[in-house]
């Protein structure tokens, strides 16, 4: 809310509750200030929404702290619920994707779209390779950002390799050697010394054959 908008919304509180309201002009500027302050990001119309929930149960006087703890909350519901669906631009035009980004995200927290969550992503015909992509390496990023992070993620790196190249990514299937059974996205190991694992440097062949089979 921006500083002329305060004074709606303490009208708007005072017809439930007048002790809100400072009657001395000096005062009043003091108190548009320090609200318009609490509440800068919170729009005009859920405060109010705010204000009408905190006096159907409650005879205390509301503070700006009342509601912009309830929007930070509805914030947070909100991006939780969203899923960061990739956005309808080119992914390699890294400036126009981060800006589409940022404003879905904008949108959404602002109660300006709905979140976009999962299940709407899987429904419809693209279901089936949105549930790959997601089972497979989660949100989707651009390939020039993964080619930048590659030293910091061998593995994830070694994957998309491995599928840039037209290979089967043996770590999107569970590992069938009895002595392994490396879970998805884990890499494949064999009995060491004593207790412990070691790790291979790559996957086991019988692993490759089963995502070559899976991916037909």
């Amino acid at each position: 809310m921006t500083p002329d908008q305060i004074p709606q919304l303490i009208a708007q509180i005072a017809l439930a509750d007048a002790r809100v309201r400072r009657e001395d002009p000096t005062e009043q500027r003091a108190q548009v200030l320090m609200w318009a302050g609490i509440l800068a990001d919170v729009p005009l119309d859920y405060a109010v929404r705010a204000v009408q929930k905190h006096y159907a149960k409650s005879t205390w006087p509301i503070l700006p702290a009342d509601i912009a703890t309830q929007w930070a909350a509805t914030v947070r519901d909100r991006m939780q619920r969203d899923v960061d669906p990739a956005p309808p631009v080119d992914p390699d035009n890294e400036s126009a994707y981060r800006h589409a980004l940022a404003a879905h995200r904008r949108a959404v927290a602002t109660g300006q779209e709905p979140p976009v969550e999962h299940k709407a992503l899987t429904s419809g015909p693209a279901a089936a390779e949105a549930e790959r992509r997601i089972a497979a390496f989660g949100r989707y990023i651009p390939p020039s950002v993964d080619d930048i992070l590659a030293a910091y993620r061998p593995r994830r790196a070694a994957r998309i390799a491995t599928i840039r190249e037209g290979r089967p990514d043996a770590l999107a299937v569970p590992c069938p050697v009895e002595t392994c059974r490396a879970a998805v996205a884990m890499p494949c190991t064999r009995p060491g010394k004593g207790h412990g694992r070691h790790q291979l440097a790559g996957p086991h062949p019988s692993r490759v054959d089963a995502a070559s089979a899976a991916a037909l």
